[in-house]
């Protein structure tokens, strides 16, 4: 049986490249002719463009967003058996990301409707070990940086935001990156910033924390030969980096496509609400970047979500689940001694979210297809 014709995508990066291709074709030309591919001058360059597009002074890239993560809390001091808090919905590379720096993971549960970290939910959980949390900005909307300040300065907890769906994004004056003693972000080809493969980097304005991401992520070395600490092959390569740098200056335009999409979205969504479909809360306007546009299919309801989502398949409009199986509940962590129930709102989430079409270049055209489709499924 064939598949069904694709009317709407849930992501189009032809769309995206099209209008800069012969930039992009040049920036991979120059590095060709220059023949350095690893750690080289687009490398340096893009590090310091980024970081200054998130409001600090030093960015570090490295091959990947879980990479960032777990060398960026190494470099933010933490050691073996330190407790990490980080949320229960979220991408699994945040786990993989604590549990590689060393340290022990423990989740806390989201909010209900924004899906975030609850952060009195996190502050239950701080025993005398805990010596990081690790919030998620999640979808493309920042959790808060005056509560997260408080928090940490209350029990002296180091900060490394997880930024891989929240590139530019801002919240209460403050721009991703720039809360913490460091911050992640993944450059995966779908991400708000994404490269053609994987990238990412640790932004800080920390100088201790940036030579030492350096060195971590260079095979331990400050300098060739050198090796001060048991570090890794983590880098960002040259390639990479120039085409990154080409992109980084229409990013601010492509997130202004995107939040506006995302009020469509809000709008045309809006009567649905009495059955059951609720976005995920926009509680940052345009701050909001949306990576993803995620609503819930709630218990009120008429169909559950799998049913909504395969109606939607077959016709046309691709969907996604970002997540549908809470952290906890992965059959590789058992080990870490969570049960069904210990997390009530990620696992409501995990059975409610549908990710819908959602990228710079998606029209209005595009978003009342979806809502149409929807609408005529709740019939």
């Amino acid at each position: 049986m064939s598949s069904p014709t694709v009317k709407v995508p849930f992501v189009d990066l032809q769309i995206i490249h099209q209008p800069i291709q012969t930039d992009l074709e040049k920036a991979i030309a120059s590095v060709l002719h220059q023949g350095d591919f690893i750690l080289g001058q687009a490398v340096t360059e893009f590090e310091s463009d980024f970081a200054a597009a998130c409001g600090v002074n030093y960015g570090i890239g490295v091959a990947c967003g879980t990479d960032a993560i777990a060398l960026g809390l190494k470099a933010c001091g933490i050691q073996p058996g330190d407790e990490v808090m980080l949320p229960a919905n979220t991408f699994i590379a945040t786990l993989i990301g604590v549990e590689r720096a060393g340290a022990i993971p423990v989740l806390v549960d989201c909010d209900r409707w924004t899906a975030l970290i609850d952060l009195e939910a996190a502050e239950k959980a701080i025993t005398p070990k805990t010596r990081a949390i690790v919030p998620v900005h999640l979808y493309g909307q920042m959790v808060s940086p005056q509560k997260l300040r408080y928090l940490a300065e209350k029990y002296h907890l180091i900060i490394l935001e997880d930024c891989a769906q929240a590139h530019l994004a801002e919240k209460e004056g403050d721009r991703a990156g720039s809360i913490g003693m460091a911050a992640a972000f993944s450059f995966y080809p779908s991400k708000n910033l994404g490269a053609f493969g994987d990238g990412g980097i640790v932004v800080t304005s920390d100088p201790e924390v940036a030579q030492k991401m350096r060195t971590l992520r260079n095979y331990g070395a400050p300098k060739k030969y050198l090796h001060t600490e048991v570090g890794t092959n983590s880098r960002l390569d040259t390639l990479q980096a120039a085409i990154l740098k080409t992109k980084l200056p229409h990013l601010a335009q492509w997130n202004q496509w995107r939040n506006h999409a995302g009020k469509q979205y809000d709008a045309a969504l809006a009567p649905l609400q009495s059955q059951g479909i609720r976005p995920i809360q926009n509680q940052s306007n345009t701050g909001h970047v949306y990576h993803l546009y995620v609503i819930q299919v709630t218990e009120d309801c008429p169909i559950d979500r799998n049913t909504l989502q395969n109606i939607l398949n077959h016709q046309g409009i691709q969907t996604g689940i970002h997540y549908p199986i809470p952290c906890h509940l992965q059959p590789g962590y058992q080990n870490l001694g969570y049960h069904q129930g210990d997390f009530p709102h990620a696992e409501m989430l995990c059975e409610e979210i549908l990710s819908l079409p959602m990228y710079p270049g998606i029209n209005e055209r595009h978003i009342q297809q979806v809502v149409t489709a929807i609408e005529s499924a709740l019939i």
